[in-house]
């Protein structure tokens, strides 16, 4: 297998690989723990040093952060300054007016939760998980700003802004002089809506850009050439992925697609990851994942990520 790429985050010297583990999925309570300490540590293994977390990742919430924190503390403990570990607040966590937005009250708050949960003193990347429309942006950036301050984490970023949002939360940084250097988007074949203009901004303002669902939380892969699968995602009643999103049109699609990557001597979640790794403003594409087969097919993306002109209008064709 060809060795892991790193790229730069945005103007940053902060260098994250090409494919990054996220942990959304497979590494909550509710899911064995060997397998989820195995696919840790098979990603470790194999160059994967970014893992991305959040308060709310289960379920239940925080259990995969305290997943996390057990495998890191019982096997990677002497590997922590090889790694880069990132979480984030934003989404609904506990009761009551403090466990969800933006104010600077939750988003500290949880912080803490979260660096408990996983006994570090700090992480790489704390993100605002999404915009708060009730709290000004001002609040959310200078909480960011103090948890800098405070050493509980060395970057910040952001996730799911629009961007607009982004421009007026980057200005706010740039005046503190933040390390705000990376923004989370869902990017894939099938959500293309960061090419209208947020890529540019990203650009204008050096941030780097780390994608998450490049694969459509598991569309873009064999599992729905023909039926939904009772393991999968939109089998499950705790996912996000809905049945009514598996449309006949969209089966066409990922069979047309499969075909693509099939002439490529590919899968067809190497070639999802190739297409978002193919834009220069993209660092690092973040999977999920469920098995250490999953990992090891999406790794094989970097022996053949070049995609040639008349294969990327091939593929705008199908997506049409």
């Amino acid at each position: 297998m060809k060795k892991m790429t790193f790229q730069f985050c945005g103007k940053s010297g902060l260098q994250l690989p090409s494919i990054s583990l996220g942990l959304w999925h497979n590494f909550g309570s509710v899911d064995v723990y060997e397998n989820s300490r195995k696919m840790i540590l098979y990603a470790f293994d194999r160059g994967i040093t970014h893992f991305d977390l959040a308060n709310n990742y289960g379920p239940e919430s925080g259990s995969a952060e305290e997943t996390f924190g057990r495998v890191l503390h019982n096997d990677l403990a002497g590997y922590r300054d090889q790694m880069i570990i990132s979480t984030k607040a934003g989404y609904y966590m506990w009761p009551g007016p403090y466990g969800d937005g933006g104010s600077r009250k939750y988003l500290l708050a949880s912080l803490d939760q979260s660096l408990q949960r996983m006994n570090l003193n700090y992480v790489d990347i704390f993100y605002h998980h999404r915009p708060d429309p009730d709290t000004p942006i001002e609040e959310s950036m200078l909480a960011l700003d103090q948890a800098v301050k405070q050493g509980k984490t060395l970057y910040v970023g952001l996730s799911s802004y629009t961007s607009e949002q982004t421009k007026q939360a980057m200005r706010i940084m740039q005046e503190l002089r933040t390390p705000c250097i990376i923004h989370q988007v869902k990017y894939n074949m099938f959500d293309r809506d960061i090419e209208r203009d947020l890529l540019n901004t990203l650009k204008e303002f050096g941030l780097g850009c780390i994608v998450f669902s490049p694969l459509a939380q598991g569309l873009l892969t064999e599992k729905y050439l023909t039926d939904i699968p009772p393991d999968s995602r939109a089998a499950k009643p705790t996912g996000f992925l809905n049945k009514d999103a598996i449309t006949d049109q969209r089966i066409s699609q990922i069979k047309e697609l499969n075909s693509i990557a099939q002439s490529r001597n590919q899968s067809l979640a190497q070639l999802a990851v190739a297409w978002v790794l193919r834009h220069k403003s993209v660092t690092s594409a973040l999977i999920g994942a469920s098995s250490v087969e999953q990992i090891d097919d999406n790794l094989k993306v970097l022996e053949n990520s070049e995609l040639s002109a008349e294969e990327l209008k091939q593929i705008d064709n199908v997506l049409q």
